[in-house]
């Protein structure tokens, strides 16, 4: 087991590094021995999970199968699926389907509407759960949770670089728990704006987030009847998972 635990810190660390890592950055940054990571990163290599790139260490393509057979079985995905079309053809917004991940939140699927986007958030991007849609995925989180989560934050900022303030975070929480959504602008793009809803399991647990995104001059005169769509159609998928 241990060597399995060791294994699967290599992969998440190259999963999460933004370029290839090198033998000596791999052993530094999860405190192995030089010969222990070479060895390991070796036996990923021949099974295509890890593939030599400039010198270094980055993902493979067998990780690649894995995400397909994901996205393939997901009962998640395929619930949301249809219903992230319907809510991108009758708002025109691109809707997605976020996830979470750890202290994180993942994209995992989403249907591109009519309005044009200025960017294009790539599937499997990790982003930060403290803002934006994230905050949805928070609230349904524990006390002790959130908690952890703030430690792992340094100096969390907005957009804007106004710094996160934890007592205004805490109401935005309560107040997406009161409504039922969240209405976020700015948060992590300047000039962006997100309705996000939760997606219930049959406990009432929160199991993922339904998001559409556009700028914030597009849908700051239609925030209510937006909140009503997005709700429904968390609402539907909660169903479909029941």
């Amino acid at each position: 087991m241990r060597s399995l635990d060791r294994a699967l810190d290599v992969l998440e660390l190259l999963d999460n590094a933004a370029r290839p890592l090198r033998l000596t950055d791999v052993a530094r940054e999860l405190a192995l021995p030089k010969a222990t990571a070479q060895r390991i990163l070796g036996t990923l290599e021949a099974r295509g999970r890890v593939e030599k790139i400039d010198g270094g260490f980055g993902t493979g393509i067998s990780s690649l199968f894995g995400a397909h057979s994901y996205m393939k079985s997901n009962r998640l995905i395929l619930a949301g699926r249809p219903v992230l079309r319907d809510l991108a053809e009758e708002t025109g917004y691109t809707a997605s389907l976020y996830v979470r991940a750890g202290y994180t939140r993942a994209v995992v699927a989403r249907v591109e509407g009519r309005v044009p986007q200025r960017y294009q958030l790539p599937i499997g991007e990790r982003l930060p759960l403290h803002l934006g849609a994230g905050k949805v995925l928070v609230a349904g989180m524990t006390t002790d949770e959130i908690d952890e989560m703030w430690q792992t934050l340094d100096d969390p900022r907005y957009a804007s670089g106004q710094p996160v303030d934890r007592d205004q975070f805490e109401h935005d929480l309560d107040d997406i728990r009161a409504r039922g959504y969240r209405y976020a602008t700015g948060e992590r793009l300047v000039g962006m704006a997100s309705i996000a809803a939760p997606i219930l399991d049959r406990d009432g647990s929160y199991r993922a987030a339904l998001q559409i995104n556009s700028t914030a001059a597009e849908v700051a005169d239609k925030i209510e009847e937006l909140s009503i769509a997005v709700r429904h159609a968390a609402d539907s998928v909660g169903r479909h998972l029941s």
